[in-house]
């Protein structure tokens, strides 16, 4: 059985329309804790995970110590224990399947934005289903290429998470050091008017005990 170029091209489409994979992508506002569930169907999967603190309500807070992340297998054995990230970026091997839980706890005072990925990466055993020995290779690397795909879209949301992040962060500061101007400004014009009413008092007087 001998696939083309086209038929190769038609094929891996149809794979990465129809298959179970996806990139799990949510952003949310965290007061306190706030905990989410990802299943892992298969034993030996990669999880790949990443979370990135956008923005906290407060435009005057940007310098934050970040938020905590527990991560939790299915018979509730820690995997992973972040602490104080503003950011983090990574992946393990599924030792059982079923519910993974990934527990964010924020201990600053604001609310926190936070845009959180989950992407679980698994690679088919065609060999147990099809014995054709020019078809088993072509989904091999049909497989490959979704999982690459699917890592590409993974790194690319996290990046523009963080450079949105960072663009807030710019804009925050840009809009403190107007704040800070022209609070000093009217700090010294208060004081160059009161410098001025001082002096005029303090001419006047003078100018009263001359006069007497």
């Amino acid at each position: 059985m001998k696939v083309g170029p086209v038929g190769f091209c038609v094929v891996a489409l149809l794979a990465l329309l129809f298959s179970p994979q996806a990139v799990s992508g949510i952003r949310f506002v965290i007061d306190r804790e706030e905990c989410f569930s990802h299943n892992v169907q298969y034993e030996g999967d990669t999880v790949h995970a990443s979370f990135v603190v956008i923005k906290a309500d407060s435009s005057w807070y940007y310098n934050h110590d970040g938020v905590d992340l527990v991560v939790k297998g299915p018979n509730g054995d820690q995997i992973h224990d972040f602490r104080d990230k503003i950011s983090e970026k990574f992946e393990f091997v599924a030792h059982h399947k079923g519910v993974h839980r990934f527990c964010f706890t924020n201990k600053s005072p604001y609310h926190e934005t936070i845009d959180f990925d989950v992407h679980v990466g698994h690679f088919s055993y065609y060999e147990e289903h099809a014995k054709d020995e020019h078809l088993n290779p072509l989904l091999e690397q049909i497989s490959k290429l979704e999982e690459a795909l699917y890592n590409i879209q993974f790194e690319q949301h996290w990046l523009e998470a963080q450079t949105e992040r960072q663009a807030i962060i710019n804009d925050d500061m840009s809009r403190r050091a107007v704040y800070k101007a022209f609070w000093e400004s009217t700090a010294l014009v208060c004081v160059s008017v009161l410098q001025v009413y001082l002096l005029r008092r303090l001419f006047e007087r003078k100018l009263g005990m001359s006069r007497v």
